[in-house]
């Protein structure tokens, strides 16, 4: 059982393509201000660890140095079990939507496992995050800023989020002993205690490659015309949170689909 809250350390910062090591260092200042740690970045189109990167990050420098550098979203999130990817644009088609309080209101359910991590992704200064990208997040969040000057600085707009996440820490950390400390299982989201974890990204990202895989065999997709046929079912997996179970049961079903069409050419 757990004896203590949710840790600031489950929480992870994923930044995308930065094009400006000073905003790099500006976000590392703005996490370690709100006791966030993990700081990891996404193919940086600039030099990362640079004398403005260090100054903009006004001693969280070491955030900037031991942030591990990785080619692919993907990679960078593999481990989480929430990814939220952060935009400001509206979307052809409609994705589950938080604002930052509605963020960190769930972070206390969404964190109740040890192994659980919440990755918070931000992209490019200029762009933001692809559509490809933000299809790989189970949700998006926008920061209702003023719509007629909605654009926010990276490091500012990390920064509203890492304070909504420390005031959900601070919260759900009550002075004393914890009375009442939860069961180390993951979220009960339908008011019952869960037999599975969470499937992380990297089960979700291979069950999605399968499920093409599958669906392309038995002639039902046709990647030529996709009519945005897994982009909408990522949405509903992403939505439905599969655990590890139901993960593996999902892609038995695809392999006797893959079985079936195989026997039946």
């Amino acid at each position: 059982m757990l004896d203590r809250p949710f840790s600031l350390a489950q929480l992870r910062i994923v930044l995308v393509g930065t094009s400006h090591p000073g905003n790099i260092g500006g976000v590392a200042r703005a996490m370690k201000n709100m006791g966030l740690a993990d700081l990891a970045l996404v193919a940086p189109r600039c030099e990362v660890r640079t004398s403005e990167a260090i100054s903009r990050a006004s001693g969280a420098d070491a955030l900037v140095a031991a942030a591990p550098i990785h080619a692919s979203l993907d990679d960078a999130v593999a481990d989480a079990t929430l990814v939220v990817g952060a935009s400001a644009r509206s979307r052809t088609l409609p994705w589950p939507m938080f604002t930052p309080r509605q963020l960190s209101d769930a972070l206390a359910d969404e964190l109740t496992s040890r192994e659980a991590r919440v990755a918070l992704v931000f992209g490019r200064e200029d762009s933001g995050l692809t559509n490809d990208e933000l299809q790989r997040c189970h949700r998006h969040v926008c920061i209702p800023a003023n719509p007629d000057f909605s654009s926010l600085n990276l490091a500012a707009a990390v920064q509203v989020l890492a304070y909504e996440c420390r005031q959900a820490w601070l919260q759900d950390s009550p002075p004393g002993v914890n009375k009442n400390p939860r069961i180390d299982k993951e979220p009960a989201t339908f008011g019952l205690e869960w037999d599975s974890p969470l499937a992380s990204h990297d089960d979700l990202e291979r069950f999605f490659t399968h499920l093409e895989r599958a669906l392309i065999a038995v002639e039902f997709h046709d990647p030529a015309k996709p009519r945005q046929l897994m982009a909408r079912l990522r949405r509903l997996y992403l939505r439905a949170r599969p655990d590890q179970m139901e993960i593996s049961i999902l892609r038995g079903i695809l392999t006797a689909m893959e079985k079936k069409a195989k026997n039946a050419r």
